[in-house]
């Protein structure tokens, strides 16, 4: 049996396709929008349609921007020299909420996982091996302590090596089986500095 009419059917469910979004917060969310006034409704339609229009990767880290270089990349008091290798942008963002990491990143957007038929090529490798042909004295793996962050730890580890650049991977006190981006920040800078050379 039918609640609501087909408009609203519909919103309910295109934003419960939504990662994170199950049946009764898209319908939250869509009485939400319901109740927002059509200024509002316009803001938020035109701020999702310009940013899938406008938003790119970043030339050299492969984070989410609207410019050529993302603000961190383009920033040159950053140690360029440094690079943190993360899955996603979700993790840069966690790490740039401690406050401490001064070095530049490199967004994998992914991580090597055989189970679900992702290889090194299914993720931003090559374009950290570009970036490794340049000025860099060490390369931080910040991926998940999971199976398939390990895994991709682990094969940037053989990759990085043979060039002679310092391979480090983050330490303890980032729980195995965790997610980056749920951690705290005291946590996260803590398993930077106790970082272990691969």
């Amino acid at each position: 049996m039918e609640f609501y009419s087909s408009q609203i059917s519909n919103l309910i469910e295109q934003l419960s396709r939504l990662p994170g979004i199950g049946a009764k917060s898209a319908q939250r969310l869509a009485f939400h929008i319901l109740n927002m006034s059509e200024q509002q409704v316009a803001g938020l339609a035109s701020a999702m349609t310009n940013a899938k229009k406008n938003v790119r990767y970043c030339k050299e880290c492969c984070t989410y921007t609207d410019d050529e270089l993302c603000p961190i990349c383009a920033n040159m008091r950053r140690n360029h020299k440094q690079i943190m290798v993360v899955e996603n942008p979700r993790d840069l963002a966690a790490y740039e909420k401690t406050g401490k990491y001064e070095g530049v990143y490199h967004v994998l957007h992914g991580a090597i996982s055989p189970m679900a038929g992702i290889g090194p090529e299914d993720i931003r490798l090559s374009e950290l091996m570009v970036r490794l042909s340049g000025d860099v004295d060490e390369v931080i793996v910040a991926t998940n302590k999971n199976l398939e962050g390990d895994t991709t730890a682990t094969y940037i580890s053989k990759l990085v090596k043979p060039i002679g650049i310092k391979v480090s991977r983050i330490a303890s006190g980032v729980p195995a089986g965790g997610d980056l981006e749920y951690i705290d920040e005291i946590t996260l800078y803590r398993a930077l500095e106790g970082r272990t050379y691969m």
